[in-house]
């Protein structure tokens, strides 16, 4: 029995050695994870890799750069035309700032200019978000390297990227500096229109949406007025009827019937190069009426979600739980029912997902997982493998088809998660408040902490001390 007494003592001793050098090895991954050598240090790999793979990768990843950015920011240096103002375009007319600021390098520095550019815009917006290197915060920057690593080259290689970083901004500020999150996320609609959406579930979602609608409305007032002082009285809305007279790109989800009927040679569906748009769009049987009924689609899909978030809303559903899902939801159906479906759309889905993750923790892991293989799919069909896409591959056509099928899923996750925080919220006020020792207000990331992402202090009286989850007024709580 004697002998046996330092063999058990040892068992023992190892099987509680094994908790804790695992609990050493998850604190050190942790320090590991905020440690801002390591943030920067990743940054710079992935936009290493990024910038080789649009420098150097086959299907020109920077086509859109070279072709057409270039071109139109010659044609305002030489005084020919300004898009958007002077003459009809595609893009609202702020979108000309970032395509001229290259230009500083001259039209041969023009495609490093613009790279550098980018990624000083990823910079801004990385920096804001690791600025407090809390868990949520930090989970986020990660996620987004990943993210851009999985959808490749046209992260940088695109308009969209300014906007998103725009964006970016503007939501980890949109506690604390509201004012200035409103007056960014309005530069960054008139950039590309898509920020439109972020705007709309900011104003169903928290209470002083007069605020963030009123400085939005000056802010577009004021670059209306400076584009119709230049000339622009006719041109400064016609992206509007550029987007809606356009046919079906062939990347978009509607266009998939028509692409998989050509690349089974079914008579009259084909692809042809518009132009005028610069893209590759498909033609086939019905497609004028099919297309001429997508924008009413898309504005009924919105509309749709929007009702959904406002019976959250009217519910008072925790604003931490409905902002991001009524974001991510109308983000996802402004690509979903698009009629151009470009890869570099999929850029716009990294906005809503890093708010999500930090107003709602491990709760947005599943969207943050399927936005990231949806990016993944993106990288598969371009910009590499897109000329076997135009010659109808058919594994490129099911690369895309299950790109498309992912974009569903999401927004199919964000509805569904949306219709039942308004249920529970329900359920919650018909049984009472929830009291619960030790709960904490948004954001429950690192409690104890008295500020939010956005650096403003909560508020912590009794009425908030009685919830596990915020109410919509205290996304503002600088303001309430």
């Amino acid at each position: 029995m004697a002998t046996d007494t330092p063999t058990t003592a040892t068992a023992t001793g190892g099987a509680a050695a094994e908790p804790s050098r695992s609990g050493d090895r998850r604190a050190r991954l942790n320090a590991l994870a905020r440690d801002p050598y390591a943030l920067w240090g990743a940054f710079l790999l992935v936009h290493v890799v990024l910038w080789l793979t649009a420098l150097l990768g086959s299907g020109m990843p920077l086509g859109d750069v070279t072709l057409v950015y270039l071109p139109w920011a010659q044609l305002a240096e030489h005084g020919y035309t300004f898009m958007g103002v002077t003459s009809p375009w595609v893009y609202p007319a702020v979108a000309m700032v970032p395509i001229l600021i290259p230009m500083l390098a001259g039209s041969g520095g023009y495609v490093m200019a613009w790279l550098a550019m980018v990624t000083l815009f990823d910079v801004a917006a990385f920096a804001v978000l690791i600025r407090r290197r809390r868990r949520r915060s930090v989970a986020a920057a990660w996620w987004w390297l990943a993210f851009l690593l999985l959808l490749g080259p046209i992260a940088v290689g695109r308009l969209d990227a300014v906007s998103v970083a725009i964006v970016i901004i503007a939501l980890v500020w949109l506690a604390a500096r509201p004012q200035l999150a409103s007056v960014l996320l309005a530069v960054a609609t008139w950039i590309k229109v898509w920020p439109a959406g972020v705007i709309l579930a900011i104003i169903v979602a928290v209470r002083r949406r007069w605020l963030v609608l009123g400085y939005v409305l000056v802010t577009s007032a004021v670059i209306t007025i400076v584009a119709i002082a230049f000339g622009g009285l006719d041109d400064v809305f016609s992206f509007v009827g550029q987007q809606t007279g356009r046919g079906l790109q062939i990347e978009a989800p509607i266009s998939m019937p028509w692409m998989w009927a050509a690349a089974l040679h079914v008579q009259g569906s084909f692809l042809y190069y518009d132009q005028h748009l610069l893209t590759f769009q498909v033609m086939g049987r019905n497609i004028a009426a099919v297309s001429a009924m997508m924008t009413p689609a898309l504005a009924i899909a919105v509309a749709a979600v929007t009702l959904i978030g406002l019976r959250a809303v009217l519910r008072r559903a925790p604003s931490a739980l409905v902002l991001p899902q009524l974001m991510l939801a109308i983000v996802t159906a402004l690509i979903a029912f698009n009629k151009v479906g470009s890869p570099q759309y999929i850029d716009w889905l990294a906005a809503p997902v890093i708010i999500g993750l930090l107003m709602s923790g491990r709760r947005f892991l599943t969207p943050a997982v399927l936005v990231a293989v949806t990016a993944g799919l993106t990288q598969l069909f371009y910009p590499y493998l897109y000329m076997e896409l135009l010659n109808l591959n058919a594994w490129m056509l099911a690369a895309v088809t299950a790109r498309n099928v992912m974009l569903f899923v999401v927004l199919g996750w964000a509805v569904v998660a949306l219709w039942r925080t308004g249920t529970r919220a329900k359920r919650a006020a018909a049984t009472g408040p929830r009291t619960t020792a030790g709960s904490t207000t948004w954001p429950r990331d690192d409690a104890g902490e008295g500020e939010s992402e956005g650096g403003a202090s909560l508020e912590r009286g009794n009425r908030a001390a009685d919830r596990v989850e915020p109410t919509v007024d205290e996304l503002f709580p600088n303001q309430v």
